[in-house]
């Protein structure tokens, strides 16, 4: 593993370990502002009793969600870096006691998995420096993959929110250096998210929320390449 991965992990740890308790409070309680993370689920296309892998999982926030849509006969994954947000995903998963959701402590740009139907990553391709070649290793495990980003829109005072927020997390998105590139930097990684999922599937789909500041974009292979990646 490069020293940068390293320096990069450590620093998603530190970071998320740390603010594990508030992210867990403040991820449930905006979990249906704006309708993204049943966006995201509805664009999945699951079918009851498919795999489904979510990458960043955090605290599990998706969970009900993503096991509602697979079904008692499907299967759960979530795979986080973080070890203080994957106990508490698992401690969701013993009070609901779930027996098809599981969770993994590792990390996302080299994915513990080889085949799944479905992929999905909210708010997390932001943080690598280099997006599309972890959603390109994504696109080669699951026939469906959906990332969720932050993204500059036409509205100042959403992108001044944008701003702040990167700025306040300056450390995970690489910015200790320079406090005029956090839009810059987060268009070009989500456009890289993009172009990954344009280059590896078939078709795209793309939606914007919240005044434009978060983009929702669907990978999907056809029927026959899916089915000869299994």
């Amino acid at each position: 593993m490069s020293e940068h991965n390293t320096s990069r992990l450590e620093r998603i740890r530190a970071d998320y370990g740390t603010w594990a308790p508030a992210y867990d409070w403040f991820a449930r309680a905006t979990a249906s502002i704006g309708g993204i993370r049943a966006a995201c689920v509805d664009q999945l296309n699951l079918e009851p009793g498919a795999t489904v892998v979510e990458f960043g999982c955090g605290p599990g926030v998706n969970f009900p969600a993503l096991r509602a849509a697979v079904g008692s006969t499907g299967r759960v994954i979530g795979i986080d870096v973080t070890k203080p947000m994957i106990d508490r995903a698992r401690s969701l998963i013993a009070r609901r006691d779930w027996d098809n959701v599981e969770v993994i402590c590792a990390d996302a740009t080299t994915p513990p998995i080889n085949s799944v139907d479905a992929v999905v990553a909210t708010f997390v391709t932001s943080l690598f420096d280099n997006p599309q070649v972890v959603v390109n290793e994504w696109c080669h495990t699951a026939e469906t993959v959906v990332v969720a980003n932050f993204v500059p829109g036409e509205n100042a005072i959403a992108n001044v929110g944008l701003w702040a927020f990167t700025r306040l997390n300056a450390r995970l998105f690489d910015l200790a250096s320079d406090t005029n590139n956090a839009l810059t930097q987060l268009a070009t990684r989500t456009a890289a998210s993009r172009h990954a999922l344009e280059t590896q599937m078939d078709s795209i789909v793309t939606t914007r929320h919240l005044f434009g500041t978060i983009v929702i974009h669907a990978g999907r292979e056809s029927t026959n390449e899916a089915h000869e990646k299994q």
